[in-house]
C-alpha cells in the first residue's frame, strides 16, 4: 500500500517513524508534501521517503492519503483534491475535522477521522478514532490493521472523543512531568540523571503494559506493591497529602474547559 502524507510536521513524522520502525510500511512506498520544500527534503529524505512538491502529486501516487496539515489549512489544501480522493482512502488527523466536516469537504470519498498521539513514533501510540466513517468494510479493516500495528486504536462516539483525546493527546505531557519529577527525586538521593530517567521511563512502560495485559484495576496494582507499614505506602501517603489525584483530575478539567472555549470562539 502506498501511503501519502499531506503535511509532514511532527505528528506526520511520528506516524511515519512508527510505521517504518514496526515494518508496517516501507519508506520507498511513502510520499509526503509540505510547505517548506527544503525542510521536507531533509525530513522525508532522511527516512527514505519520497518528497513531493504538490499535494496533488501525493494524492495521485497514494492508496491511503493522510491529511496532516494544520486544521485551518485543510479546506484550502485538501478541498481541490476532491476529484482524486474519491478513488483513495483518506485519513484525517487534523483536529476539528470529524466525519461531518470531512464529508462536506470530500463528498463521496472514503474517509475516516482519527487523532493519534506522539508515542506512535515508537509503535506505542494511541489513536482515538471516530465511530462514523465512509470506508468500505475491506478498507476499514486495512486501515485499522495498519494503525493497530503502531497504536492502540480506540473507536469512540463523539460524546466520548473529547475526554479520550485529552487523556491520550495531553497525557504524554502530564506523564513526562511525572517522569521528570520522579527522576529529580532519585537524583536528589544520588542516582545519575540518565539512570533515573531510564528507570522511571521503563517503570511507566512496564506498569502500563501490565495493566493492558491483565486488566487488573489500578488500585489493586497499587495495593500489590504496598506492604503494611512499608516504604511504598509511605510514598503513596505523601502523594495523597500533596493532592496528586486531584491535580490530575483538575488538569483534565482544565483541558476540557479550554477545548470548549476554543470551539465556541
Amino acid at each position: 500500500m502506498k501511503i501519502g502524507f499531506i503535511g509532514f510536521g511532527n505528528m506526520a513524522q511520528a506516524m511515519a517513524d512508527g510505521l517504518i520502525g514496526r515494518q508496517a510500511a516501507q519508506p520507498a512506498d511513502m510520499l509526503a508534501c509540505a510547505h517548506d520544500w527544503e525542510k521536507l527534503q531533509r525530513t522525508a529524505g532522511q527516512r527514505g521517503m519520497i518528497p513531493c512538491r504538490m499535494a496533488r502529486e501525493v494524492a495521485e501516487g497514494s492508496d491511503l492519503v493522510i491529511v496532516a496539515v494544520k486544521p485551518w489549512m485543510v479546506a484550502e489544501v485538501v478541498g481541490p483534491l476532491a476529484d482524486v480522493l474519491r478513488g483513495k482512502m483518506t485519513l484525517s488527523v487534523a483536529s476539528g475535522w470529524g466525519f461531518d466536516e470531512m464529508e462536506a469537504l470530500l463528498p463521496g470519498a472514503p474517509h475516516w477521522s482519527v487523532l493519534p498521539n506522539t508515542p506512535i513514533a515508537v509503535g506505542e501510540g494511541i489513536v482515538i478514532a471516530e465511530e462514523r466513517h465512509s470506508l468500505s468494510r475491506e478498507q476499514y479493516a486495512q486501515v485499522h490493521g495498519l494503525l493497530s500495528s503502531v497504536a492502540l486504536v480506540e473507536v469512540l462516539g463523539p460524546k466520548q472523543a473529547s475526554a479520550a483525546g485529552t487523556v491520550a493527546g495531553c497525557g504524554p505531557a502530564f506523564a513526562s512531568m511525572f517522569l521528570e519529577a520522579l527522576g529529580d527525586g532519585a537524583v536528589r538521593h544520588g542516582l545519575t540523571r540518565a539512570a533515573a530517567y531510564r528507570l522511571a521511563a521503563q517503570m511507566m512502560v512496564g506498569t502500563g503494559r501490565l495493566y493492558l495485559q491483565t486488566g487488573t484495576h489500578p488500585g489493586a496494582m497499587k495495593d500489590a506493591v504496598c506492604s503494611p507499614g512499608g516504604t511504598t505506602i509511605a510514598g503513596v501517603a505523601a502523594l495523597e497529602r500533596a493532592g496528586m489525584r486531584a491535580a490530575l483530575i483538575d488538569a483534565v478539567d482544565a483541558v476540557e474547559q479550554r477545548s470548549a472555549e476554543v470551539k465556541k470562539s
